[in-house]
């Protein structure tokens, strides 16, 4: 790889990731954890990958968490810098807070999508090799209107649509993946904001469009969102199926753990429980006697006590789900900023801190805020915001 390519990575890691609340209600939507670790460890594995020596990190929301995580990047051999976007302005305003630690083509990526090297690699090395202002990641999506709609024209964007309504020109989608000239940083001032204020960098990339042109970069390897709850479990399942499940913890006479699953050092599993395929359990949680997890993600110092059974279930830090009590699991519809989800497959999400008591039951799709308390034996479902109080009858 020659030395001119190795450029800067800038990584928008200040969102608050509101859909994906309780989650995201004291941590960063780039920290939820997938298989054990920030989702935003993956991106910069995949910058360092590349060959990617410096990065900018534009951090926000929660900054503390990341900074204290990543610290000078030296443990994944890039050396991070830090730039804070004090009002979350939108996308291309984040970009704008890292103008002074660039002079040179740099590439931009989303902070809480799971990609691999070859995307970074080769949106870099398009910009470096053509004549365009500007090139984009675009791989095509089976639900693309939760996602920028790109048309392509002779290896170019032709048109960026962000969210759009149910008539759709493509499958192809903004991949989260730019490489810019430093000429962005104009570009994004003469931007217009969007109707809510925000400047969004798919505006900006419109504006480049009819001013050198976008390259359009095909991708098809490694490319995970986690944008809503559901999610989270449907990308851990495919982040265990390339990386491999990683056994550590301890786990008494009797128990069983699939090797599709991923157990932290400090985590243990009690005499005949069963943890199942596709479930990660984070530092210090503990899986109790008898009790069954299946393609569930358990957040560290999280508890499932004896005997319960949790199905396509999300359990915050520190959160206990009772003895006997239930999740089973399946498709459920799911309301999520007004907006109706049908058929996601979510058993529940239990917030950091929430306690579900005894032989209680969460019916699909059930949502409990941080520090949201369960009954014993109380039958629940919808959502349930933090720190209330839930009885049985």
């Amino acid at each position: 790889m020659s030395e001119h390519r190795t450029t800067t990575a800038v990584v928008l890691a200040a969102g608050a990731g509101r859909r994906l609340s309780p989650l995201t209600n004291r941590r960063p939507k780039p920290m939820v954890p997938v298989a054990n670790r920030p989702l935003l460890e993956y991106v910069i594995e995949a910058v360092s990958d590349a060959g990617v020596e410096e990065v900018v990190l534009v951090v926000g929301y929660e900054r503390e968490r990341i900074q204290t995580h990543f610290g000078d990047g030296g443990d994944w051999d890039v050396s991070i810098r830090y730039v804070t976007q004090g009002k979350r302005l939108g996308t291309a305003h984040a970009v704008l807070q890292a103008e002074a630690h660039v002079d040179s083509p740099f590439l931009v990526l989303n902070g809480d999508r799971v990609v691999d090297s070859r995307i970074v690699a080769d949106v870099r090395d398009a910009l470096a090799d053509g004549d365009e202002a500007a090139a984009m990641a675009v791989r095509r999506s089976g639900r693309p209107r939760s996602y920028g709609v790109v048309t392509v024209r002779d290896g170019r964007v032709e048109t960026i649509v962000e969210k759009p309504g149910r008539d759709i020109e493509s499958e192809l989608i903004n991949a989260g993946v730019y490489a810019f000239s430093p000429a962005v940083f104009d570009a994004i001032r003469e931007t217009d904001p969007a109707a809510d204020g925000e400047y969004q960098l798919p505006a900006t990339v419109e504006r480049l469009i009819d001013d050198g042109g976008v390259r359009a970069v095909r991708h098809d390897g490694v490319w995970h969102d986690v944008s809503y709850l559901w999610d989270l479990l449907d990308v851990t399942d495919a982040v265990i199926d390339r990386e491999g499940g990683a056994i550590d913890g301890n786990v008494a006479p009797g128990g069983a753990v699939d090797e599709r699953s991923v157990l932290a050092s400090t985590a243990s599993v009690g005499r005949n429980a069963v943890v199942a395929s596709g479930t990660t359990v984070g530092a210090n949680a503990y899986v109790g006697p008898n009790a069954t997890v299946e393609r569930s993600v358990l957040f560290p110092d999280a508890t499932v006590e004896a005997g319960a059974v949790l199905r396509d279930c999300v359990v915050g830090a520190g959160a206990t789900v009772g003895a006997n009590a239930t999740v089973r699991g399946g498709t459920a519809t799911v309301v999520v900023e007004g907006t109706l989800h049908e058929n996601v497959r979510l058993g529940g999400v239990v917030g950091d801190d929430a306690s579900v008591g005894g032989a209680a039951v969460l019916a699909p799709g059930t949502v409990l805020g941080n520090d949201a308390v369960v009954g014993d034996g109380a039958a629940v479902s919808g959502r349930v915001a933090d720190a209330e109080t839930v009885r049985r009858g």
